[in-house]
């Protein structure tokens, strides 16, 4: 069974209609990415799928988002669990401004752990999985906001694997970084694979082929193309996912 599916997913701001019947499948413990222009669709695509965009004025949609067989747009859906299970990681890092202990212990008082102890493990683990432990362990009471971007996204990362989601949502999460850290967080995505499944928005479709194993084309609100990463690069079946992939537009 895919662990994300969408069926006839449509989505309107008001009266103009951003996605326009997607149907897509994301299969687990692998990374998918979303390439198109600018103003494709491709990042409401993605916050769909862990209901962000309810949080705009005049949104409305039609169709399903599956995850795990269970559509997540029905009224019985509890939105704060849904987005423990669907972290999101941001274009630009967005710690709090706390400590970097209290970043990465955020989530898990709010979903209730207290003991001291408890959190100081989660912590730990958390900070380990996005190799930032032997850096930070006698730092984690500076402010999180002095830490370099990449450190930043990093930590930022890690606030979402303490609260042990299955999928993490990246949109464009190396846009501000410069390209020695783009590798090290690309590097830091396959190790995740191994535990989440991942879907990425990205400009970047060097980073696409790079990371991923399944690309969609989007383009005006529609999935123009989906498959194998290397197929879709290689021998893209839409004339109009080969003519954005050689450069003739977007």
């Amino acid at each position: 069974m895919n662990k994300i599916e969408t069926k006839n997913l449509s989505l309107f701001y008001g009266t103009f209609q951003a996605l326009i019947d997607v149907n897509l499948s994301v299969e687990e413990k692998m990374i998918t990415a979303l390439i198109g222009p600018s103003g494709c669709g491709k990042s409401t695509l993605l916050r769909t799928l862990n209901r962000m965009n309810d949080l705009i004025d005049g949104v409305r949609i039609t169709g399903e988002v599956l995850i795990d067989g269970e559509n997540i747009y029905g009224k019985e859906t509890d939105l704060v669990l849904l987005r423990k299970k669907v972290g999101m990681v941001f274009q630009r890092p967005n710690p709090f401004p706390l400590s970097i202990f209290d970043n990465v212990a955020y989530g898990p008082r709010t979903h209730g752990s207290k003991n001291k102890a408890e959190l100081e493990d989660i912590v730990e683990k958390a900070l380990k999985h996005v190799e930032l432990w032997e850096v930070l362990k006698d730092k984690l009471d500076h402010f999180a906001l002095n830490l370099s971007l990449e450190q930043q996204q990093r930590l930022c990362i890690a606030r979402l694997v303490a609260v042990t989601p299955d999928i993490v949502l990246m949109d464009e999460p190396c846009s501000a970084l410069d390209p020695v850290a783009t590798q090290r967080i690309e590097e830091l995505m396959f190790e995740l694979k191994k535990n989440y499944t991942i879907v990425i928005v990205t400009h970047n479709m060097q980073q696409a082929a790079r990371v991923s194993q399944r690309t969609g084309f989007m383009l005006l609100g529609k999935l123009v193309e989906y498959g194998e990463t290397r197929q879709v690069f290689t021998t893209p079946r839409e004339k109009k996912t080969e003519e954005y992939i050689t450069g003739r537009y977007g």
